[in-house]
């Protein structure tokens, strides 16, 4: 993997073409794929989820969720070992969280209803915003 660092205002462009970027694909009939697709569960129950924009709902199975991307809403029902989150303005929903949440990026937000899990925010580390809390539940 290959590190780059930007300055500001290289930030912005970077996001600007990413985001264009994001967009083609989207539009593009080869771009384009089923919600099977995006939500995938591996071998011990884990629930990896690759996705822009995607509004859903699933079963935590006593599993990992890994959420990678932008912009998804996620209700995690039941309770989930793990929660991992990378990429920007993703919100997880959790009814419960057992061992760690751990988030990368920032703008995420994750919300968990019970559970003592360890918060591991490794986008605050670099100087990002993100929200990770108890809710009532």
């Amino acid at each position: 993997m290959t590190h780059v660092l930007v300055s500001v205002g290289q930030r912005a462009l970077v996001a600007a073409l990413v985001t264009a970027g994001i967009a083609a694909l989207a539009s593009s009939p080869a771009g384009r794929s089923d919600l099977a697709d995006n939500i995938r569960l591996v071998k011990n129950g884990d629930t990896h989820i690759t996705q822009y924009g995607l509004v859903t709902t699933i079963d935590c199975s006593d599993s990992t969720v890994f959420v990678n991307g932008s912009q998804n809403v996620i209700t995690a029902l039941g309770s989930c070992y793990a929660i991992s989150v990378q990429g920007s303005s993703n919100t997880i929903i959790a009814d419960n969280v057992v061992n760690d949440i751990t988030v990368y990026g920032f703008n995420q937000k994750v919300l968990y209803k019970s559970g003592e899990p360890a918060v591991i925010d490794r986008g605050r580390e670099l100087g990002m915003m993100n929200f990770i809390d108890r809710i009532p539940g």
